[in-house]
């Protein structure tokens, strides 16, 4: 029998952001994710977004697997107006649907039927601001799409999509920077803004409406939830965030990772030192301002933050532990768990529920 998935406790609270890093791998860990398919997928991910109510604060769309950081907001406590419902409605579904829905609305409230409108809005509602429906709603719609066009039928995607719950602030800025480092530590680029399908690739070439400045607005959100700041896009420039986020991802830019696999079979990285790339220098880093040793770990693959169910402050981590005291055994006396192998560059700083010692 599979376990619950672990939900932030405060999730119904106003103004304690809930932050979760999703991954979801195809079946067999086949590569099928090409330009056209990434595409649409990133189509889709934007339309549940303005369905749902949630938020993509950073992304990266892979060959064979997706990350996101997403914000779950919750519901209004007022719900949501008839408008409101309308304009979430028509992110996702055709015209002619919409206003077969308005229509019913219409006619229950001339008729004063109170419970009708209820039960129409109940219909949608339950999908919103809500981590499981928001994933089952992106990976469904993007199955269907894909089996019809490659001719194909059964499921795309892995069982179940794996979620970390994510502190804002400190925690959910690194794991943003991990995602969009990703084609980087895959080889694909060396440039994270040159990947188009992730949060900075469209931030930075995405124009100054529509997508790219969502994914600019997502970024802030990764960045200054902590804050206070708007989820404004304005605030990537005048904020500062544009040039912190790039120092963050470049400040390991004068180190390489190379990787050897030992007569066990294992793999090993090892950090071996570079000379300071031109981009790096612009962005302001310069190895002295105590970032370097995240920036290091960043280009390594961190197995902590896909599978340490919890990533935050040691404070963070172990009010967590305590909200969901019975996951855990009686000899279990706190949460947090030192980071570990190539987390350690955080150590100190990040903490993880999870105290993994394989493949770290």
């Amino acid at each position: 029998m599979k376990r619950s998935r672990w939900l932030a406790e405060w999730r119904h609270l106003a103004g304690k952001p809930v932050f979760y890093h999703c991954i979801s791998r195809v079946v067999d860990r086949r590569f099928v994710l090409g330009a056209k398919e990434k595409e649409r997928f990133r189509m889709l991910m934007r339309m549940t977004e303005k369905f749902s109510g949630c938020r993509v604060a950073a992304y990266c769309l892979m060959d064979n697997h997706f990350h996101l950081l997403l914000e779950v907001r919750p519901m209004a406590a007022e719900g949501l107006t008839d408008e409101v419902l309308l304009q979430r409605l028509s992110a996702l579904y055709p015209e002619g649907f919409v206003a077969e829905v308005a229509g019913d609305l219409r006619d229950a409230r001339q008729r004063g039927l109170d419970k009708r409108v209820e039960e129409i809005h109940g219909r949608f509602t339950y999908r919103m601001h809500d981590l499981s429906e928001f994933m089952k709603t992106l990976v469904q719609r993007y199955t269907r799409w894909h089996n019809r066009v490659h001719d194909r039928t059964g499921r795309l995607w892995e069982d179940r999509f794996k979620s970390v719950i994510v502190e804002d602030g400190a925690a959910a800025r690194t794991i943003a920077a991990y995602i969009d480092l990703n084609p980087v530590r895959a080889g694909i680029v060396t440039e994270p803004a040159d990947y188009r399908w992730s949060s900075y690739g469209e931030a930075i070439g995405g124009g100054l409406k529509g997508n790219g400045k969502t994914a600019r607005a997502g970024l802030v959100r990764a960045w200054g939830a902590h804050q206070g700041m708007a989820a404004d896009a304005g605030l990537w420039i005048e904020g500062g965030v544009s040039r912190a986020y790039r120092k963050l991802l470049l400040s390991g830019a004068f180190e390489r990772v190379s990787e050897s696999v030992g007569r066990d079979g294992r793999t090993r990285q090892k950090t071996l030192r570079k000379g300071m790339s031109k981009t790096h220098a612009a962005a302001g880093g310069d190895g002295r301002d105590g970032g370097l040793q995240i920036g290091v770990m960043l280009r390594c693959r961190i197995r902590h933050f896909t599978d340490g169910a919890v990533i935050g402050s040691r404070l963070f981590v172990n009010e967590a532990f305590a909200c969901a005291r019975e996951r855990f055994g009686e000899r279990r006396k706190d949460g947090a768990r030192a980071m570990r192998g190539e987390a350690s560059g955080a150590r100190g700083t990040l903490w993880s529920m999870r105290d993994l010692r394989k493949g770290v």
